[in-house]
């Protein structure tokens, strides 16, 4: 199968893991992220992956509870590794070799976040889940994928959502709200949509790193943007 990107960096939502549960793990969403991601990491494709941590605890959250911006935001790190874990541990079970690497130092759990070592997982054929954000407060899982994303050299940043691409405003909450096939960085700001971060969208725009937006709840739906379909939303 020839794909339209060798090398790819997959942002995945943290929120989406936890299926219909509510909270924590939803093992049927888990396995369909797991089957997905091993369909494209066997055709070839050199797969990294960040995932969020809020199903389990958001750091800017934790602040209404007065809980400390930096200590909440190192609990968000450490909910980014238990994802990363859960994923790894998916896709062993079903015979696609991963990885995964920790922003902060936390061996034997995973090995300390290096781009060359990292690079060297992917070339061997397995799928390198990059936890832990940057290893910084104040920075968000959407700046880590984009920080990622650039270091292991990406050709592009696949980011999964429950939402099937880019919209004028929130779907779920407006229904008159029109769907974008693909939409500058400048515009993004212009209109103050709420794709990711400022600081995420501004390291891709400096950096040339493309973006696209779709629903990775829908299986599927991971190889028909590899295979070049018209799903989702273009950020350029």
């Amino acid at each position: 199968m020839r794909t339209k990107y060798k090398r790819i960096l997959l942002k995945l939502s943290g929120e989406s893991l936890m299926g219909a549960q509510g909270y924590g793990i939803d093992p049927v969403r888990l396995g369909e992220y797991a089957q997905q991601i091993m369909e494209i990491a066997q055709s070839g494709v050199e797969v990294a992956i960040v995932i969020g941590g809020g199903n389990i605890f958001r750091g800017v959250s934790g602040l209404k509870k007065g809980v400390d911006r930096v200590k909440g935001d190192q609990m968000g790190m450490l909910a980014t590794v238990i994802n990363s874990l859960a994923l790894s541990s998916a896709l062993e079970s079903i015979g696609q070799p991963a990885q995964v690497f920790t922003a902060i130092n936390m061996y034997p759990i995973g090995k300390y976040y290096s781009k060359w070592e990292a690079i060297d997982a992917l070339k061997a054929g397995k799928v390198a889940i990059l936890s832990g954000g940057t290893g910084n407060p104040f920075f968000t899982t959407d700046t880590g994928s984009a920080l990622r994303g650039i270091e292991v050299e990406a050709e592009v940043m696949l980011k999964g959502t429950r939402v099937d691409g880019i919209y004028t405003a929130d779907p779920e909450k407006d229904p008159t709200a029109t769907k974008f096939d693909e939409i500058s960085y400048d515009e993004i700001y212009t209109r103050g949509l709420k794709v990711m971060d400022l600081t995420a969208t501004t390291l891709c725009k400096e950096n040339g790193l493309p973006i696209i937006v779709f629903d990775m709840d829908t299986p599927g739906n991971l190889k028909k943007v590899l295979d070049g379909e018209k799903i989702g939303t273009l950020v350029y």
